[in-house]
């Protein structure tokens, strides 16, 4: 007002260079083509009220929507992975001013652009703005598709943060030694499907093709059966004819039998759209231990949650049967501890991202909150005071491991179908 002056304190950091993309230092998206520090500040402020006013209106809606989604609790849940599942990222500016996003592998090895923490956190970037998942793409699918990258399967990542420089993990790009093909290549198919299925078209997975297809073909020769290889959750080892693994391969030929049909590729889509269906009616077999499914296909006796599964309801592939996820849930329900179902037989712990996944695998209201309730009491209970974790033991509420990564925007996994369903 005319009589009273509001002072606000700003703090500026001088971002001039983000991110090292294969040797070219990266300007922060925030200031493409903007070197006037103080303008962009003085601009925060006259804009800070605006601004104000418009997240706190958002901060309800969002509210809102997660409790008509998921009640109180997944709420509660899910507004504590919010901010975390954005602060673990940066996003540049490549030479032509298109976004390129880049998130950082918290805690476990500091990797920049992990491809299985892009997948874990995409519920959260396809609900709100899609455009920033394939800022977190576009990278990847650079370097997969140069001659830089020799292998017929996807990258594990681009580097160690803030290098993007070419992948350090495991054999890097030397050799296979401790690779996790099938697990990222499934993962990219089918982000590069939910994407597409958002836009109407397959017009972002059309601009690598060749690489879409090579992945594809990966998937068709070596992903019912998989071989003993790393994947995301062999925390307790390495596993070979993994179940739940093979799950995201055939999804992902679903999802290139998907990207094919939305590109006039009749012929081709058929043929993909077939045999993931055949390789789901051949998994329904090699996995049955009678009352579930197993955590391998060799091993009676054993079981995991099939959290892969729910991307068959994401994408509307609809290649398992739904009895499938029924008789899972059934199962789970007996296998709950305190503080939630267990990843597998192996150990007691557990992935928040995951878990909330599988607790969407029937649609059932009741099932979903049988598995999502002990999540909360975990956020509520944990003795550990360090940021949300996403892997902690089911029976005594304490951190294993990770802490502060962004894949605990897999939460967001209940709003993403609730955004299919109604078409938002």
């Amino acid at each position: 007002t005319d009589s009273k002056m509001l002072w606000v304190p700003f703090l500026a950091y001088d971002d001039r260079r983000s991110i090292e993309f294969f040797g070219r230092r990266l300007h922060p998206y925030w200031r493409a083509g903007d070197d006037q520090d103080i303008g962009t500040v003085v601009r925060a402020a006259t804009e800070s009220i605006d601004q104000l006013h418009r997240i706190t209106k958002l901060d309800a809606e969002v509210v809102d929507s997660l409790r008509r989604v998921g009640g109180p609790k997944y709420a509660a849940l899910a507004a504590l992975a919010f901010r975390q599942t954005m602060a673990a990222h940066k996003i540049a500016a490549d030479w032509d001013g298109t976004p390129l996003m880049f998130p950082k592998e918290n805690f476990s090895n500091g990797c920049i652009s992990t491809v299985d923490v892009i997948f874990p956190s995409s519920p959260f970037f396809l609900y709100f703005n899609p455009e920033l998942l394939k800022a977190q793409l576009r990278p990847l699918m650079q370097y997969a598709s140069s001659a830089r990258w020799k292998f017929p399967f996807a990258p594990h990542d681009l580097g160690t943060y803030p290098l993007a420089n070419g992948q350090v993990y495991g054999g890097g790009e030397k050799t296979e030694e401790d690779q996790m093909p099938v697990e990222e290549t499934g993962n990219m198919l089918i982000m590069l499907a939910a994407i597409a299925r958002l836009d109407g078209n397959a017009d972002f997975a059309a601009a690598w093709w060749p690489t879409v297809e090579k992945w594809a073909a990966y998937l068709k020769d070596k992903g019912l059966d998989p071989e003993n290889q790393l994947c995301t959750d062999d925390f307790a080892g390495h596993l070979a004819h993994n179940a739940n693994l093979s799950i995201k391969a055939i999804i992902g030929l679903g999802a290139y039998a998907q990207l094919c049909e939305l590109k006039g590729k009749k012929e081709t889509a058929a043929e993909y759209r077939d045999t993931a269906k055949r390789f789901a009616t051949e998994w329904v077999k090699l996995a049955d231990d009678g009352d579930h499914y197993r955590l391998a296909f060799d091993k009676p006796g054993t079981w995991s949650q099939k959290y892969n599964l729910i991307w068959d309801r994401v994408l509307g592939t609809n290649l398992f049967p739904p009895e499938v996820a029924k008789k899972e849930m059934a199962y789970y329900r007996t296998k709950l501890n305190k503080y939630g179902l267990p990843l597998d037989n192996r150990e007691t712990y557990t992935k928040l991202d995951f878990s909330v996944w599988t607790a969407c695998l029937t649609g059932d209201r009741a099932d979903f909150e049988a598995i999502v309730n002990p999540l909360y009491d975990f956020a509520n209970e944990t003795p550990d005071r360090v940021p949300l974790t996403d892997w902690y033991g089911t029976v005594n509420a304490k951190c294993i491991g990770f802490r502060a990564r962004s894949v605990v925007g897999g939460a967001y996994m209940p709003m993403l179908l609730d955004k299919l369903a109604n078409k938002k």
